[in-house]
């Protein structure tokens, strides 16, 4: 206890009388943290722009078509998988979902959505946070993603025009904004809810499907009534209903086109940028041990043991990176207090911990170097008298 005590003493008396040098490089330290925080709040909102309608679907299984390869677009089912589907043992309840893009056309911009077809009250229809449910099955009515109100003057009650191409002609529709959703973002765009006819009716079409009258179906989310059964149920429906597949919902995000790729690129910035930080923390404290040599030499001269030098070299190199974490978190709030909501940063409470506790865990793993060098330093050598 009194090594670490006059460690501390050390330590702190060091920074106090050279402020100056050690608040430049907690500076730099800031940066870094502030580098690693917004790389992953990047790839936490590309994730989640990317995934959240499928995270947050009231299931734990989603039917495909057999050898879609658990994509959603490149998926197609007939009507009838989500009635079967719910009269299959063990299945609370199924609901039929139909995804295409389109984009509202507001006064000064066009704002690209992702239009989701669903039935009311059944799994894929997303929780309504203001507002009401659809009227009807043929309601020209619509349900938004709060993404969209943040990304335009739309209010429940305001009608929305609506861009679709229907063969080689762009067509534009009428949807009233019934209600508000959070959390819906499908492929990176927000999202607007309607009923299976309506999706049907201003889905974008090539000239061949002008005859459909029926509701194309992308897949069929499956609610059951014990979801500790996944994997006995898959088999339950794969035997059940023919020429399918089955998946959770981890698979199905896993399997969205670009999601691992784009995941993998993001962490290996980050793991990058943490391992840069480690030789420029590494390389400071390394210099630092260099120019006090004579002066670690005199501390071992009067008695002072390798314990007090080492630890104060921990403890210092401790509260320089604490510093700096410190100041690039606020630096980070401040910096996205400013950034437009178009831009995906996604500040996950989990994903922000982490970050902190690597960036404070690579000081003392940059500086470990100079604390060995500081603890083999010889007295008499370091005042050149031997």
């Amino acid at each position: 206890m009194k090594t670490f005590a006059l460690a501390s003493f050390l330590a702190i008396k060091e920074i106090l009388r050279n402020r100056g040098r050690f608040l430049l490089f907690s500076l730099v330290i800031a940066l870094i943290t502030l580098l690693v925080l917004f790389i992953a709040a990047l790839g936490e909102g590309l994730g989640t722009g990317n995934r959240q309608y499928v995270e947050n679907i009231n299931g734990e299984l989603i039917i495909f078509r057999e050898n879609s390869d658990y994509i959603i677009s490149g998926s197609r089912l007939e009507q009838t998988v989500a009635r079967a589907a719910r009269r299959v043992p063990g299945v609370a309840d199924a609901g039929p979902i139909s995804t295409s893009n389109t984009a509202i056309m507001l006064p000064e911009k066009v704002l690209k959505t992702s239009l989701v077809g669903v039935e009311a009250d059944h799994p894929g229809f997303p929780a309504i946070m203001e507002g009401q449910s659809f009227s009807g099955s043929l309601a020209r009515e619509a349900i938004v993603d709060r993404n969209v109100l943040s990304r335009s003057d739309i209010q429940i009650g305001d009608e929305i025009t609506v861009r679709s191409t229907q063969g080689t002609k762009d067509e534009f529709y009428q949807l009233k904004v019934v209600g508000t959703t959070a959390g819906q973002s499908f492929f990176f765009q927000p999202s607007i809810f309607v009923t299976p006819q309506t999706w049907e009716r201003i889905r974008p079409k090539s000239a061949a499907e002008f005859s459909n009258v029926n509701p194309a179906i992308n897949v069929v989310a499956v609610k059951l009534n014990n979801p500790a059964q996944v994997e006995q149920m898959k088999t339950t429906l794969l035997d059940t209903i023919p020429n399918i597949q089955v998946a959770d919902i981890a698979t199905t995000i896993n399997n969205i086109p670009g999601y691992s790729a784009q995941q993998g690129t993001v962490q290996t910035q980050g793991g990058f940028t943490l391992l840069i930080g480690i030789l420029v923390i590494g390389g400071f404290f390394q210099i630092q041990i260099l120019q006090k040599v004579p002066q670690i030499g005199v501390l071992k001269a009067i008695g002072a043991s390798n314990g007090v030098v080492g630890w104060a070299a921990v403890i210092q190199i401790l509260i320089i990176t604490a510093m700096g974490v410190l100041i690039g978190g606020g630096m980070t709030y401040v910096f996205s207090l400013f950034f437009p909501p178009n831009i995906p940063l996604v500040f996950n409470g989990q994903s922000s911990a982490v970050a902190i506790l690597a960036l404070l865990l690579i000081g003392p793993a940059g500086g470990m170097v100079s604390v060995i060098y500081a603890v083999r330093i010889e007295p008499l050598k370091a005042l050149r008298l031997s």
